[in-house]
């Protein structure tokens, strides 16, 4: 009788034990913030487990015994800063002003670190770390309070604008930051091409006639658009909770 095949092993950091170090001063916390660090200044094409090492001052096989992929390495990093994102009580007496907080948080937490967002669910099963799972456990009692006695789809609604406005926003401000100019100088330099682009366009002439105020305090523009479509968002739940 031919032996019963092995399951393959679950693709979590989170799903298997952790290794004892080989080296005292080397361990996965230590790695993970040295990851997070070149993530956050170059980016994920920049990042692997040889530069990683390097910078460490280690060799790959004592990475390895800490953190078998890349993509647990990103687990892990995702995981890490999602402790940063902070959630109201669920016994906040301002239920939008409570959403509103934790939301711009995320949003906080996503421009600080630009590749979140364009890797939250990408890497192994991101949501059982346990700051994933304690910001998830928090946003379910708060919107449980509010009145969402199934709380996901509402959650989802909050989190999918969220993640994709920031994704968005941290996309463009990297490519701010990879021109050498402050934001204010790279929309002045572009907004003339953009504005001839969109000649002939009726809308979209206005619009890019009003972004002339934007070179002003473009953070601020920003700011704006980001509260004025999550308004949108939290119109809508109210509504669903008057049903």
């Amino acid at each position: 009788m031919a032996a019963k095949a092995k399951p393959n092993p679950i693709p979590s950091v989170w799903a298997r034990q952790q290794s004892e170090p080989d080296q005292p001063t080397l361990s996965r916390a230590v790695i993970v913030r040295e990851a997070i660090a070149m993530l956050d200044a170059e980016g994920i094409e920049a990042l692997s487990m040889r530069k990683l090492g390097a910078r460490l001052n280690a060799g790959a096989t004592s990475l390895y015994r800490h953190v078998a992929t890349k993509d647990e390495l990103m687990e892990l990093a995702v995981d890490e800063v999602a402790a940063e994102i902070h959630v109201p009580p669920s016994d906040s007496p301002d239920w939008r002003a409570a959403v509103t907080e934790a939301a711009a948080s995320f949003r906080a937490t996503a421009l600080r670190h630009p590749w979140l967002s364009s890797v939250l669910g990408q890497a192994g099963l991101a949501y059982l770390g346990p700051n994933l799972m304690a910001f998830t456990e928090r946003l379910a009692a708060l919107f449980t309070a509010i009145g969402f006695p199934e709380p996901s789809g509402a959650i989802d609604a909050v989190l999918s604008y969220t993640i994709g406005m920031s994704s968005t926003e941290a996309a463009w401000l990297t490519t701010v930051a990879r021109s050498g100019e402050t934001e204010a100088e790279f929309i002045n330099r572009l907004l003339p091409a953009a504005q001839q682009a969109a000649a002939g366009h009726d809308h979209l002439s206005g619009a890019y006639t009003d972004a002339v105020a934007a070179t002003t305090d473009p953070a601020a523009v920003r700011d704006d658009k980001f509260a004025y479509a999550l308004e949108i968002v939290l119109d809508g739940l109210a509504m669903k909770l008057s049903d």
